[in-house]
């Protein structure tokens, strides 16, 4: 067998992330698509906690049992990712997209018409498993629709979801809430949009797969790195997934109580300023990715989460309005990091981009859910103010970026 056709376990014969044999219309067109239903996706999702009040008071729930609807959608949405990628990893489904937002849909169905708590528990978990397919196979779309631009398919990707989390409370507040439960169910609409799309997409990845097999196309032909340098730039890319959504979890979850706590201003006030951050952190995604392509997404790495360390440290000894120019800065930087994250891993286990996909969206879910939690119990034990100055320091966990091979100078001496 020759070298070109060989495998190891870390390269499973499959088809290539290759660019598709197509004009670059096409290619923005699917990324558009996977990006529109990233949105969808991410917007039911986000629909969930806006409408805890409604179902506490309906429901006559206490915070534990809310608490456990979010649970039970974390679990469920990030354990199963990794398993569904590596599943599809080996054996390709062109339309689990659309059969994934099947499961958004029936979601919402259990959701708006639940009369029991466990039935409650049960659209959430119907949600999360949906949700669970949908991340790792349209992020696998992301990158074959990439022409070569991985960076920038990602990011296109992600600010997709970013925009769904945005608006789902929003709709939440103008839907939903005078309608009560039963209105959850005008979301159906927007994820048989979804299924429609993805039904279409699955068509031409189902072609693109017909392409692949009858060119007898394989991975990238990259040599496999050790597997000792994988695992350890693995968990490397763990530690680093940790360090940035611990952050963004006490910047989005507690940035409110924080400024109301230190400096006194109004609710309203402190909503203005978490937007400024939000939107900041929407834009860094974006442009993260395209500058990842040019320098490489390792630099992007080093500067997203180290680089923001001088300013986290800085932020609890800010004034107002420094306050705010900083986290708008931290906002932007930061978040260029998640799109440099995975398209480091695709490259560095080619043929396993489900697998990467999944893992590193589970762990995101995971982790912001569990930093949550954490610096919350911390911030009763404490105060909020102190969570900020030890939140401060989660950047410098950025140094590990040094123990990550150089994936470029791997391929140039491959060539």
């Amino acid at each position: 067998m020759s070298s070109s056709t060989a495998t190891s376990p870390l390269r499973p014969v499959t088809e290539a992330p290759a660019p598709i044999p197509a004009a670059a219309p096409a290619v923005i067109s699917i990324l558009a698509a996977v990006s529109v239903c990233h949105m969808l996706n991410d917007m039911v999702q986000s629909l969930l906690p806006s409408i805890y009040p409604i179902l506490k008071v309906s429901f006559r729930l206490n915070f534990g049992q809310v608490g456990l609807l979010t649970l039970t959608y974390q679990v469920v949405a990030s354990l199963l990712q990794p398993f569904i990628g590596h599943y599809t990893d080996r054996r390709p489904m062109p339309y689990a997209l659309a059969f994934g937002m099947c499961f958004t849909l029936a979601g919402i169905a259990v959701l708006a018409v639940a009369p029991t708590f466990a039935l409650l528990l049960v659209g959430s978990a119907i949600i999360g498993a949906g949700s669970a397919i949908f991340h790792p196979e349209s992020s696998r779309i992301a990158r074959i629709a990439s022409g070569g631009q991985h960076g920038f398919a990602q990011s296109f990707f992600q600010v997709g979801g970013n925009t769904g989390s945005a608006i789902g409370p929003l709709l939440a507040a103008l839907i939903v809430l005078p309608l009560g439960q039963r209105g959850v169910a005008w979301f159906s609409i927007a994820a048989v949009a979804g299924i429609v799309i993805l039904y279409r997409v699955g068509r031409w990845r189902s072609h693109h797969l017909a392409l692949a097999t009858a060119s007898h196309v394989h991975v990238d032909p990259r040599p496999a790195l050790p597997r000792r340098t994988v695992f350890r730039a693995v968990a490397v890319l763990i530690a680093l997934i940790f360090s940035k959504y611990f952050y963004l979890a006490s910047m989005v979850v507690y940035f409110t109580f924080y400024l109301v706590s230190r400096f006194h201003i109004s609710v309203r006030s402190s909503q203005l300023h978490l937007f400024v951050f939000l939107g900041a952190a929407a834009a860094g995604t974006f442009f993260g990715g395209p500058i990842g392509d040019r320098i490489g997404p390792k630099y992007v790495i080093w500067v997203s989460i180290l680089g923001v360390l001088p300013l986290t440290v800085l932020l609890p000894h800010a004034n107002l309005f420094w306050t705010g120019i900083l986290s708008a800065v931290i906002g932007f930087v930061i978040a260029s990091a998640f799109s440099a994250i995975v398209v480091y891993a695709q490259e560095l286990m080619p043929g396993r981009v489900g697998l990467v996909s999944g893992l590193f969206f589970g762990l995101a879910f995971g982790m912001g859910g569990i930093g949550a939690a954490v610096l919350g119990h911390l911030a009763d034990l404490t105060s909020v103010v102190f969570v900020y100055k030890l939140c401060a320091w989660l950047p410098a966990i950025g140094l590990l970026t040094g123990f990550l091979p150089d994936l470029e100078h791997k391929r140039a001496v491959a060539k």
